[in-house]
């Protein structure tokens, strides 16, 4: 699948898939690692989540379980500031 997958090259020279899993609304523990590894076992290489979405260490230990080398898979996150008043 990755290869039938558009990319942008970054600044950097790497390519980035354009077509991600996103996990927003996977619950954390058991949904999200398997989806995600299932994700990359079909070809994705690139996952989004959020330190929101509590599940970013469930996205780590798919990746970590498939075998597949870090440095190919693209992780997409986002960071919530908290303001308190």
């Amino acid at each position: 699948m990755s290869a039938c997958i558009e990319t942008k090259t970054l600044p950097s020279g790497a390519k980035i898939p354009v077509l991600g899993l996103g996990v927003k609304l996977s619950e954390p523990g058991a949904e999200t690692y398997n989806a995600v590894l299932s994700a990359l076992k079909l070809g994705y290489r690139h996952i989004d989540t959020a330190q929101y979405y509590a599940n970013e260490a469930d996205v780590g230990r798919a990746i970590k379980d498939s075998g597949i080398p870090r440095e190919e898979v693209f992780v997409t996150s986002k960071l919530f500031i908290y303001r308190t008043l």
